[in-house]
């Protein structure tokens, strides 16, 4: 249990047995948010058991290299517990990111929600 409420930074949608993660925050910079956000994605799998796990990064205008680090992170528990990340609606600007750093080869990523949730 905390002992101070933090707002949710991600907003969940169930689809069949897809589990659909909406960024709340359009710029995912500041080390407490992606350390709110880190925590709320690894809970899904540790916890909550998802093992398909769409990230819609839809709103999403600007993303830090440390958010970069716990996707990562997050890709490797889904994968160690046999499921599936995949990811779509990446801003250009961000998607030239995972280009350059090579991240764009590590993730499934799709134009559009519909086209990723037929991915699983």
């Amino acid at each position: 249990m905390s002992s101070q409420p933090r707002r949710r930074r991600l907003e969940l949608e169930e689809v069949g047995d897809v589990t659909v993660v909406n960024f709340v925050d359009k710029k995912i910079l500041d080390e407490q948010n992606i350390q709110i956000i880190g925590e709320q994605l690894f809970d899904l799998v540790d916890n909550q058991q998802k093992r398909k796990i769409l990230l819609n990064f839809g709103n999403v205008e600007f993303l830090s290299s440390a958010a970069l680090g716990k996707l990562i992170t997050l890709n490797k528990k889904v994968q160690t517990a046999g499921g599936k990340l995949v990811m779509c609606n990446i801003a250009r600007s961000i998607m030239e990111v995972f280009e350059i750093t090579k991240l764009d080869k590590m993730f499934k990523i799709f134009p559009d929600e519909q086209a990723a949730l037929q991915a699983f």
